[in-house]
Order: C-alpha cells, then sequence, then structure tokens
C-alpha cells in the first residue's frame, strides 16, 4: 500500500503531467546530475574551479529576482485568522484560482521530489517537508539548504507528518505568480518563481509561515533570528537570538569576526536567519537552526563586513544574479574588489561605470552552514542552544538609540511589536522607506499578529528563565548624514555590554525606553569614537519618540480588539514616561 507520501506525490503527478519522476536521494552523484541539467538550461555556468571549486553562478529572469510580497497569501477559512498584515485567499478561492495553473505545468519537464528534514537529523524539535519542484536549481539549492533525501524518508516512514510544497516555475508570468500557504492544512503552493524565498518553500514558506501557526498550536517558538554564541574570557558561551529584517546584517551579526578577540571575546555563528525554541528540561528556551545552509544578500558582503562568509563561499556554492569576471569568478559591489575589465552584469551583459550596478541589489549567495569558519560546534545540538538574551533591531537613521535594554518582559514584547525599519532590496517595491516589521515577521507570520503577540506573552509566563530583550540599531546617523557606528566587528562591543547585562552586571542608565548603557558602559578601547558621538548614539529624544508613538498607534489600530490589552498598556506607560520626563526638564 503506498505511504501518504507516496499517495500524494501520484496526485500531484497526475496534475502537472511531468515527462518524468525523480526522487531526490540527497547523494552528490545525484547533485552533479541535477547540475548538469542546469548547465544544459542555460541560465547557470560554472565558476572558475581552481578558484571557486564546485561553485555555480545562476542567473534568474530578470522580473524573479526577489520575494513578492504581494502575491503571497495565507489562505485561512477565517479572513480575521490570518489578519490585516498579510493577504489573505479563501483556501477554496485559492485553490479554485490557482489549482488550475498546476494542471499540465510540467508538461516535458522533470518533476523532482525532494524529501528534506529542517533541523539536525536526531532533534526532537525538527520537522519534515517535501517539496515538489520543476526546477534544478531548487533542487542544488535545497541540498544545501536542508538535510535531504535518505534522512528524511527514514524520519518520516510511512507517517504523514510532513508538510507537502508544490512548486513549479509555470511560465515565469508575473500575473500568474503566486505563494500561497493553508496553514491549517500546512500546505505551500507556489507558482510562477524560481527565486529562493518564494520557491525553496522549506525556508520562509515551512520554516516560519507553516512553522509559526505549528509553533503557536504545540507551544513553542518558529522566529525570524540568527543564533550567536558570545565566548567570554572564562571560556564560557552565552547563547543569544537577534531578529533583524532582510538585508539589515543579520548574517554579518552571526558571522562576525570580534573586535574584542584580543580580550577573549569571540563569537561563534549557530544560524543566520531562522530560529526554533522550545522549552528545555532546564527552564532556558533552547533553540535550534532548521537550515543546513546560508541564503545571504551579496552585496555589501566583502573581507572588512564579513570575512568568514567570504571564506565559506570559495566552494561548493551557488551564485545568483552576481556579475562574472572574464576569470569566471563572482563579483559583486562591497567585495573591496575594483570591477575587471570585461566585467558581465547579473544579466550576463557587458557591464561598464554608469550601467547601474553589476550585481543585482538583491543577489545572493547559498553556502553549506558547515564550511563557515567559525560555526559553533553546537550548531547541530540536538537539544538546541540555550538563549539568555533576544535582540530586536532595524534600520533607523535617528529614534532609536545604539542598544537598550527592556524593562522586563512584556515591555520586550512591545519593543518587538513596534519595530520599524527602513526598507532593503530584499523585498518588491520602493526601498529606503519606513515600515513597522514586528519582530522582523511581518512578512513571514503565518496568522494574525494580535495572536502572534498574544503568543509571545504567553510564552514569557510558561519560560522559567526567560531571556533578557534587547534593540539594537547599527544605523543610526548624524546631521551630516554619515552613520554615527562603525558597526561590523565592532558591534560584538555592544554584544558584551548585552552579555553584561544577562550576567547582572553592566553600567546602565534608565531612560523612558529601557535601560541604556551609560557613556562609559562600552568598552571602546581601540575606537576612535568621541564622547559626543557616542552621547548621540545613545540619546533617547522626546521629540522623535513622539512621532514614534503615535505611527505606534496607528499601527496597532488595524487589530482592533484583537490586540492584546498589554500593549495598549505599555503603549500607555511610555507616553506616560516621556510626559514626566519632559515635565522635570521644563
Amino acid at each position: 500500500m503506498p505511504t501518504p507520501l507516496e499517495q500524494w506525490v501520484e496526485e500531484v503527478a497526475r496534475t502537472t503531467r511531468p515527462q518524468r519522476i525523480v526522487w531526490c536521494d540527497g547523494s552528490e552523484q545525484q547533485q552533479q546530475e541535477v547540475v548538469e541539467q542546469m548547465l544544459r538550461d542555460g541560465s547557470t555556468l560554472r565558476l572558475n574551479p581552481q578558484t571557486y571549486p564546485n561553485c555555480l553562478l545562476h542567473r534568474s529572469h530578470p522580473n524573479d529576482v526577489a520575494r513578492t510580497e504581494n502575491v503571497t497569501f495565507i489562505c485561512t477559512r477565517e479572513k480575521d485568522d490570518a489578519g490585516p498584515t498579510n493577504n489573505w485567499m479563501s483556501p477554496a478561492e485559492a485553490k479554485q484560482k490557482v489549482g488550475g495553473l498546476f494542471s499540465g505545468a510540467m508538461t516535458g519537464r522533470t518533476m523532482y521530489v525532494v524529501p528534506y528534514i529542517l533541523g539536525p537529523v536526531d532533534s526532537p524539535i525538527s520537522k519534515v517537508g517535501v517539496e515538489v519542484t520543476d526546477s534544478a536549481y531548487v533542487v542544488a539549492s535545497m541540498r544545501i539548504m536542508a538535510r535531504v533525501g535518505k534522512a528524511a524518508l527514514d524520519r518520516l516512514g510511512r507517517s504523514a507528518d510532513f508538510v507537502p510544497g508544490l512548486h513549479s516555475l509555470g511560465d515565469l508570468n508575473p500575473e500568474r505568480r503566486y505563494i500561497l500557504q493553508f496553514p491549517e492544512e500546512k500546505l505551500i503552493w507556489s507558482i510562477g518563481s524560481g527565486y529562493g524565498g518564494n520557491a525553496l518553500l522549506g525556508k520562509k514558506c515551512f520554516a516560519l509561515r507553516i512553522a509559526s501557526w505549528m509553533a503557536r498550536e504545540q507551544g513553542w517558538m518558529a522566529e525570524h533570528m540568527l543564533i550567536l554564541g558570545l565566548e567570554d574570557p572564562s571560556g564560557k558561551v552565552t547563547y543569544m537570538a537577534a531578529a533583524f529584517p532582510s538585508a539589515c546584517g543579520k548574517t554579518n551579526l552571526a558571522m562576525m569576526i570580534s573586535a574584542l578577540d584580543s580580550q577573549g571575546y569571540r563569537v561563534w555563528t549557530v544560524g543566520d536567519d531562522i530560529a526554533w525554541m522550545q522549552i528545555g528540561r532546564d527552564g532556558y528556551l533552547h533553540a535550534i537552526n532548521p537550515e543546513a545552509g546560508f541564503f545571504g544578500v551579496a552585496p555589501g558582503t566583502g573581507p572588512h563586513t564579513n570575512s568568514n562568509v567570504m571564506a565559506a563561499l570559495r566552494r561548493n556554492s551557488i551564485f545568483t544574479n552576481v556579475g562574472l569576471t572574464p576569470a569566471s569568478e563572482p563579483w559583486w559591489e562591497g567585495m573591496e574588489i575594483d570591477p575587471p575589465e570585461g566585467l558581465l552584469d547579473w544579466k550576463g551583459e557587458r557591464w561598464t561605470p554608469g550601467k547601474g550596478p553589476a550585481a543585482h541589489p538583491n543577489s545572493r549567495y547559498t553556502v553549506p552552514a558547515n564550511q563557515a569558519p567559525h560555526i559553533s560546534s553546537h550548531w547541530e545540538d540536538p537539544s538546541g542552544v540555550p538563549i539568555s538574551a533576544f535582540i530586536f533591531g532595524g534600520r533607523r537613521a535617528r529614534v532609536a538609540p545604539l542598544v537598550y535594554e527592556s524593562f522586563g518582559w512584556q515591555h520586550g514584547v512591545f519593543v518587538g511589536a513596534m519595530m520599524a525599519s527602513e526598507t532593503t532590496a530584499a523585498a518588491t517595491g520602493a526601498v529606503g522607506v519606513t515600515r513597522r516589521d514586528p519582530m522582523a515577521m511581518l512578512p513571514f507570520c503565518g496568522y494574525n499578529m494580535a495572536d502572534y503577540f498574544r503568543h509571545w506573552l504567553e510564552m514569557g509566563k510558561r519560560i522559567p528563565h526567560p531571556p533578557k530583550i534587547f534593540h539594537v540599531n547599527w544605523f543610526r546617523k548624524g546631521a551630516d548624514g554619515k552613520f554615527l557606528w562603525p558597526g561590523f566587528v565592532e558591534n560584538v562591543r555592544v554584544l558584551k555590554w548585552i552579555l553584561e547585562r544577562v550576567q547582572g552586571k553592566g553600567k546602565a542608565a534608565e531612560t523612558p525606553v529601557g535601560w541604556v548603557p551609560t557613556p562609559d558602559g562600552l568598552t571602546l578601547d581601540g575606537l576612535e569614537v568621541s564622547r559626543s558621538t557616542m552621547e548621540e548614539l545613545l540619546r533617547v529624544s522626546p521629540a522623535d519618540w513622539t512621532t514614534e508613538l503615535e505611527d505606534t498607534k496607528k499601527f496597532f489600530e488595524q487589530f482592533g480588539r484583537r490586540l492584546p490589552p498589554e500593549l495598549h498598556e505599555e503603549h500607555s506607560q511610555l507616553a506616560q514616561r516621556f510626559e514626566r520626563r519632559t515635565a522635570v526638564l521644563k
């Protein structure tokens, strides 16, 4: 008798009518067969085998270069369960409207069946998914990003406990492009796009949108967070998880070389994008990285900003929409290498100065996590790593100080809920526009965010030793429009202060928004930052926060009575603290 997985695959094949079906076993031999297919398709090239062994350059269609949030839908039976921040379509309408697009979509193509595990193979926190796709690029990328093949099938057995994901390139017409999540059915459909976030269904679609729904049902957390370990001079490692919107430096922070290495502070990478967390027997929240690779933004990545990832990328990697040098090596803005004569841009056309960037602003690299030089020895620990601090942050030219600590869990949830950031090229739409992005989950929460906030509040009551909650802002600017903080390797100085606060130490001053380091609270040895600059970095301006409070109130209003009253309470208390401060200053 066929297994539930086999039955589903047969059903999909009847609809999509592929020329042949290939079950992916995760082997190197099969991976090379997939690569050969990519090369035959004409959109993929091998890179220099001497300098970039087993590396590929893939060029996607020019209209298919980023996540397309406008055609990403949460398909719940009740519209209010999806909430006002998600696009909603009823399951019946979605299947009627989009189901027809899958009819015969794989005619003449190969249908790949990709079983995968999100998380360490033997972890009780891990989950099984299966993606069916007609894209060889997706197959090759998924093998890097997840544990693919036999291990997944062995874990699944004859069980029906897997998340099915159906993907087809279709005709790549944006008018027939849909990314659908059916959280009540634990089902994913994607058609019309080959871009990573739209097509690698184990990533945002499962690991965040579907998993966030599952986490609320089952009492755990699925978050858009990096995971790092900060080692102190005693050799003890303290783990932190941090949420930033896409292209705001998550990977750089997770993989950074510490500027305080000589003092014994080192950063160890566990994950750069997603964290799944459950309460451990020790009363701490334990996190695993559900992914097996890094899918990062290339432009701006270089020896200065992230030397660890630059070293990792030199083999077994896939580059998407970057430039190509005459030596068949990848090139992008920010590599700290001058563009060579004869450079081709991301479309394969000859690049010249003034033509625009050679690499697409959202060009990507996909690289195995175990190639990172500072990967943590516990990154695949089945029980996960204990989290002592949550860090929220985004791109803010003003308003938010360099770092501050919340007054407690409920206030920390409010800090995360009012997060905002200036948009980047990671998603389609205007760049540089400030938008609310609670916990960096606005594009990825699989249900009503008011219920998501409630889940956070309830989790805080259940965790015996909840993480302390902080907010950071590496992107504050001065009057001249330049960044005030050097960032990158120097961000460890902020992590050190966070560690000290976790340990019950660390100099801090109370402000209306939370605890902020005193001017001498951060370790600034060897850093040329003036006292006046530090004062500006740590300043909390009532005028700026008045606007922030008004914008946050408007954002909260869209959730109506569904919004937890605790957030209204925190909003009111923040306003009152500023009123009292203003009265004292007068």
